[in-house]
């Protein structure tokens, strides 16, 4: 079994990924670590859950040198709950390398402040958002020129919210030997001229799962059918004891409305979208974390900035407009080999998208909450995969007993029966002649 210290890591790493309780690296692990240590630049893709932040970590980590004062990584997360999250994960794996700086720039925090300890001295690892991150370079306060290597995490989720721009403008001030890292699920086609003007000859490791959802998932299809489903959402989160569910809706004003819906309903809810609050943000993702809230609901935004162990069911109130949505929603239960139940709600007319996602290799298993339980339903196109009856009488016959249905007169059955054994010996009969005819052939042919 392949453990991190076939890599030859320094042993306050080893430490960090211990604290951790992390000793058997992932599939995605096992590629990037020695390729990033030995200096070359890479693209790794891979579904989310599969370990990939690590995989970038612990070899930036391994080769800082704390004893320099100037930034040698920058790492950029297309949203402030991702930074935070690769911010609290570096910070824990270099718990045993106190003279290392890894410092997190994301909006919505004071500026000012960044800009004025920055002064004093330079972070050896800057983690952040695109756009903090290009202000502090441009005010000249964050010295990032310097840098080795550079990060770009969640790459298809950097172009989907517009900030591939900013990430160029900071990628054009560093050194032209610079080792690039490009992290992403997928790699869409409007991402590859960015790609190909900053790695000449990347080392790509794409690592495709059997299965687009983790095979520790159940996905459960839930029709509404005209129901409220805010009070669909209130009794799957009260049938049974789920651990920590988090419900995704497409809008900022749909989680306020499931979220105002739950909360009077009696439930501890949080809620987590664009509109609240840096501030106040980071201090339900914390309490999040500290599993204070057993229940959350979110927008796309914060769908890949929600790391949190033991999430029992994701809870898809609307599907998304992007397909690529669905599958990082689904992807926050299931994770680790634990299991993980996913339900989607959709209504009458978005059968064509539920079709979409099943194309992509997604299956899905009908539901329906009947007498307060999740029981089995049926499938949504039975109509158009069962087979039709094949009605074995002539048209003749059929057409009879149809007009004789319709007068429905004392023994108009006996009359079908009747002409239906008459047609029968009659065709009998031509058979019988037929093969008579084809036998007086045979003998003058002969």
């Amino acid at each position: 079994m392949a453990t991190f210290k076939q890599y030859a890591l320094s042993q306050p790493i080893i430490d960090g990924l211990a604290d951790m309780h992390i000793d058997t690296p992932t599939a995605i692990q096992e590629k990037v670590i020695p390729a990033v240590l030995r200096g070359e630049s890479v693209i790794g893709q891979s579904q989310t859950g599969s370990g990939k932040t690590h995989a970038f970590l612990v070899p930036i980590l391994e080769k800082l040198d704390a004893k320099e004062d100037t930034v040698q990584a920058v790492i950029t997360a297309p949203s402030r709950e991702l930074a935070t999250q690769i911010y609290t994960v570096a910070t824990t794996l270099a718990k045993h390398l106190p003279d290392l700086r890894i410092h997190n720039y994301v909006g919505g925090t004071d500026k000012s402040k960044q800009i004025e300890k920055l002064q004093n001295n330079q972070p050896q690892l800057v983690i952040g958002t695109p756009g903090r991150i290009l202000d502090l370079i441009k005010s000249g306060a964050l010295a990032a020129h310097t840098a080795q290597t550079f990060v770009v995490d969640e790459a298809d989720m950097t172009l989907d919210m517009g900030f591939l721009n900013q990430v160029d403008q900071i990628a054009a001030t560093f050194p032209k030997d610079l080792q690039m890292l490009v992290f992403s699920a997928t790699i869409p086609q409007k991402l590859e001229p960015f790609l190909k003007k900053y790695m000449a000859n990347p080392t790509i490791f794409t690592l495709k799962p059997q299965s687009v959802i983790a095979d520790t998932v159940d996905n459960w299809l839930i029709a509404a059918k005209g129901r409220d489903k805010n009070q669909l959402i209130y009794q799957l989160l009260t049938i049974g004891q789920p651990f920590l569910v988090l419900i995704f809706a497409n809008t900022k004003h749909a989680v306020d409305h499931i979220h105002q819906f739950l909360t009077d309903q009696g439930l501890e809810v949080a809620k987590i979208h664009g509109g609240i609050p840096p501030r106040e943000r980071k201090r339900v993702m914390k309490e999040v974390a500290a599993l204070k809230y057993q229940y959350v609901v979110a927008t796309d935004l914060a769908a890949r900035g929600i790391d949190i162990k033991g999430v029992s069911h994701v809870i898809n109130a609307e599907i998304p407009s992007d397909n690529e949505f669905f599958i990082h929603r689904v992807g926050r239960t299931g994770r680790n080999g634990m299991h993980g139940t996913a339900i989607t709600l959709y209504t009458p007319g978005q059968e064509d998208q539920i079709a979409e996602l099943e194309h992509l290799g997604i299956h899905f298993t009908p539901k329906a909450i009947k007498n307060g339980e999740v029981v089995d339903s049926y499938d949504r196109n039975r109509r158009v995969t069962r087979k039709a009856k094949v009605d074995p009488r002539s048209l003749k016959i059929r057409g009879l007993a149809a007009k004789e249905a319709k007068k429905h007169k004392p023994g108009y059955k006996k009359k079908i029966k009747k002409a239906e054994a008459k047609e029968q010996w009659f065709n009998a009969r031509v058979k019988k002649r037929e093969a008579l005819r084809a036998s007086r052939k045979a003998k003058k042919s002969k």
